[in-house]
């Protein structure tokens, strides 16, 4: 989620990712809605579509409102999709409750319209439908699984304000585990703090404010990681691409990160950063588990 959100407390922050190979993709080819099938790739792109095509879980990490990379994406999809058929996508963008409802709509029985209406796409994800669309109907005419995978609003609200401990029986059945939020990355705390007082002003680390805020985040990071694994387990064929903003990818400690806990060493996964060609970043060359950056320049 976009972090301009802060007053929410619970939309988009800034989670790094954890994973085999780091790849930037910059904003750098423009099309119209009408040639989203025909978007081309650069030999440099064409090489890490190469890479994709051996992982087990893509991540494509976007910015929500930008057209180009939701144009980008579907044009990764259709050309893993071209190479191995067997392709699920998870979306940040749908609640875990929604998973009947996106069922459904892949199976015809409802309409994209019908889908929009009673996921409440709108209200609970905020970015523009259209954005989406094509790569929903992509999936539906090809028969692809779509993976509902963030945390519902009310619980994510109800963490912020009240924590985790407020969370009842009928609150974790669309979540992670309480069990399973790992804290102990001291680096992305501090990151995610860094992020909080640009919005909110000087913090303690200590303080519970923070701690909520902190602790929103991770469940958000978890319950997703957990849905890309219970899926990943039930449908050992299947390779996963997943759509999720930047802040749940990039650096090393988001969604890949969380994956690769659950599914072991064995794991390949790449995570493409869209619209990024990293010159400005400060980060360490090689990530935990001996992950290699590769900057798209």
């Amino acid at each position: 989620m976009n972090i301009c959100r802060i007053a929410a407390l619970v939309l988009g922050l800034v989670a790094i990712v954890m994973c085999n190979t780091l790849l930037i993709i910059p904003d750098a080819i423009a099309t119209t809605p009408t040639q989203q099938s025909k978007l081309e790739f650069t030999p440099q792109q064409q090489k890490i579509i190469g890479q994709l095509k051996i992982a087990k879980v893509v991540y494509l990490g976007e910015i929500h409102d930008s057209q180009l990379q939701h144009q980008q994406q579907l044009a990764i999809i259709q050309t893993l999709f071209n190479y191995k058929r067997q392709i699920a996508i998870g979306m940040e963008m749908f609640q875990r409750p929604a998973q009947p409802i996106l069922d459904r709509y892949l199976a015809g029985k409802i309409s994209g319209e019908e889908l929009r209406q009673q996921t409440e796409f709108d209200r609970r994800w905020g970015y523009k439908w259209e954005y989406y669309e094509p790569i929903l109907n992509f999936a539906r005419v090809n028969r692809l699984p779509v993976i509902a995978l963030n945390t519902p609003t009310e619980i994510t609200r109800k963490v912020a304000k009240e924590g985790l401990e407020s969370l009842t029986s009928p609150d974790l059945q669309y979540i992670s585990p309480l069990a399973e939020i790992d804290r102990s990355n001291v680096k992305y705390r501090e990151r995610i703090l860094a992020s909080y007082q640009e919005h909110m002003g000087i913090v303690s680390i200590a303080s519970k404010s923070f701690d909520r805020f902190y602790n929103t985040q991770l469940l958000w990071d978890e319950t997703m990681a957990d849905r890309i694994a219970s899926f990943s387990k039930e449908q050992p064929n299947y390779q996963m691409v997943v759509l999720a903003g930047r802040s749940h990818i990039i650096d090393g400690y988001g969604i890949p990160d969380r994956v690769y806990r659950r599914l072991g060493s064995k794991l390949i996964q790449k995570s493409v950063i869209l619209g990024d060609d990293g010159k400005d970043r400060s980060r360490e060359k090689i990530l935990p588990q001996q992950s290699i950056d590769l900057f798209w320049n």
